[in-house]
């Protein structure tokens, strides 16, 4: 019998990237441990070991233009996803005692990112770039000491870092677009559509978990720890009718708006 929490360890800590991209089993028995288990790094193949940021630098959408600064941010963005295949993982051991609905919820998400990392590093193949040819940095991993609860978490990784990739996906998208590359544009517009599914989790458990004299909007920015902040929440482009979609609440959106 192969658990959750058994499935969950060997993918963050192999460093197989087969190993991390392959998709939860559908008889995993999800019997938590009962003491939590907190890694403070993932494995990696040596091609994707986590460098400092100033050495993994990724162009933003702009470089969308030129092809070479495109595959750059295409394998930034393939990083990004294995960072959250990985961190919704560890959210699995650390929080064994997190609501069963939430755990299934966070097994269904890193499926959903397994398959994002693979739609971009088939699309880096198409241009003869190899995942882990270029520098990857840990920026989601490095959050992980203010990730103490199940509420922290939802807080950080659905409400602040997939809220913003609801405005940075839309805009590589529309850029690809501009420039006649399609399998791109559809890439990143079907990461954004699930990204609106992804934010709903966390919304609909920022709800849950939330004291219930505490409004939404305070109950966030009170389980966000600094460099984390609302403003981390958002692109260059907001986007109110992509967070209208993904179900948050006109005044949460109006407080996240510049």
């Amino acid at each position: 019998m192969t658990t959750v929490a058994t499935y969950a360890e060997a993918l963050i800590r192999s460093e197989i990237l087969h190993d991390k991209l392959s998709a939860p089993p559908p008889d995993l028995v999800d019997a938590p441990a009962s003491t939590p288990l907190v890694l403070e790094r993932p494995g990696r193949p040596d091609s994707l070991r986590i460098v400092s940021a100033d050495r993994a630098k990724v162009p933003g959408a702009d470089g969308i233009a030129d092809p070479a600064q495109r595959t750059r941010l295409v394998h930034g963005s393939a990083n990004h996803e294995l960072q959250a295949v990985e961190l919704f993982a560890w959210a699995l051991l650390a929080f064994p005692d997190a609501p069963p609905a939430y755990r299934r919820g966070l097994l269904q998400l890193l499926a959903d990112e397994q398959r994002h990392c693979q739609l971009y590093i088939d699309r880096l193949a198409d241009w003869n770039v190899r995942f882990g040819d270029y520098p990857v940095s840990g920026y989601f991993w490095n959050k992980v000491p203010c990730l103490t609860t199940p509420l922290r978490f939802i807080c950080a990784m659905c409400l602040t870092f997939e809220t913003a990739n609801l405005d940075h996906s839309l805009e590589f998208a529309q850029r690809s677009r501009q420039v006649g590359d399609d399998r791109s544009a559809d890439i990143f517009a079907e990461v954004h559509r699930d990204e609106q599914r992804h934010v709903r989790f966390g919304w609909r458990w920022l709800g849950k978990l939330k004291p219930t004299d505490q409004s939404m909007w305070d109950a966030y920015r009170d389980n966000l720890s600094y460099p984390l902040r609302p403003e981390r929440a958002r692109g260059r482009h907001f986007s109110a009718e992509a967070r209208t979609a993904a179900g948050l609440a006109p005044d949460f959106i109006a407080n996240l708006k510049p």
